[in-house]
C-alpha cells in the first residue's frame, strides 16, 4: 500500500511585521502555486505562535514529492527569497511519510 508523503516547511519569523508579510504571501498565492505544480493533493497552513507558522503539502507518493523537488522547488525557493531577502523568515524543511490516520477524517 502506498502511503502519502508530507512535505512540511516550518517558518520562524523575526518579528510581527515579518509574520504579517508571510501570512499575506502564503494566503495570496503561495499555497495555490504549490498545488498548481500538480505534485500535491492538498496543502495546510497553520500557526502555533505569533511568529511561527507551518505549511504542510501532501503528495500522494514519494515520486510526486521527488518530482516537485527536481522540477519546481528551486523556483519556489527563489520566489520566497525575493519576498524575504533579508532572512526575516527562516525556513526548516522536513519530509514525513504517513504511517496511519485515526479518528475523524473530516479534519485531515
Amino acid at each position: 500500500m502506498v502511503m502519502p508523503v508530507v512535505y512540511e516547511v516550518l517558518n520562524r519569523c523575526a518579528d510581527a511585521a515579518a509574520a504579517a508579510a508571510l501570512l499575506k504571501y502564503m494566503q495570496e498565492g503561495h499555497h495555490e502555486d504549490m498545488l498548481n505544480t500538480g505534485c500535491f493533493t492538498k496543502s495546510e497552513f497553520e500557526q502555533c505562535a505569533p511568529t511561527i507558522f507551518r505549511s504542510r503539502y501532501v503528495a500522494a507518493t514519494q515520486a510526486d514529492l521527488d518530482r516537485y523537488l527536481a522540477e519546481h522547488a528551486a523556483a519556489m525557493r527563489d520566489d520566497f527569497q525575493v519576498q524575504f531577502p533579508t532572512g526575516e523568515v527562516v525556513c526548516e524543511r522536513m519530509t514525513w511519510t504517513s504511517i496511519g490516520s485515526f479518528g475523524d477524517t473530516a479534519h485531515q
